[in-house]
Order: C-alpha cells, then sequence, then structure tokens
C-alpha cells in the first residue's frame, strides 16, 4: 500500500546512464517513515524492501503531495 489516494502516477527516468529511477507520486503530502514489521503483520514492509534493492531512495514533498523514489544503478556496456 502506497497510499490512501484513489489516483498514482509512477514514473521511470534514467537521471544518469547508469541509473535508472522508478517513482511514486500521489496527492498525500505525509511522507513515509521507514518502520520494522513484526513476523505476522501483513503491512510495513515496503521501504524496508525498496531500501533492499535500491542503490538510493527517498521522498520529496510536492506543493500538492509527494514523490517516492528508488534508484537502481545500471551496468554499462562498453
Amino acid at each position: 500500500d502506497h497510499t490512501d489516494c484513489r489516483v498514482i502516477r509512477v514514473t521511470v527516468t534514467r537521471p544518469a546512464p547508469d541509473v535508472v529511477r522508478i517513482a511514486v507520486v500521489d496527492k498525500c503530502r505525509t511522507l513515509p517513515v521507514p518502520r520494522t514489521a513484526g513476523s505476522d503483520d501483513e503491512r510495513g514492509r515496503g521501504l524496508a524492501v525498496v531500501e533492499e534493492c535500491a542503490w538510493r531512495w527517498g521522498a520529496d514533498r510536492l506543493p500538492w503531495g509527494k514523490r517516492v523514489w528508488g534508484e537502481l544503478r545500471c551496468g554499462i556496456d562498453g
């Protein structure tokens, strides 16, 4: 679960030749807070997964909501 908002936008960009950024944007201004989920919890693992998979991640407040993003480093051939 990313948000209670009904509409989200997912973007995939390439801010550098060796970086892919995946971001989720919504109209809720509340920034996410990492937490430790218990073994029986059905929620609360999303940011832990992002942190484990991403080279780096973050959240930005926007004038009308927020953007949560993670960046993956890619190998460059050549």
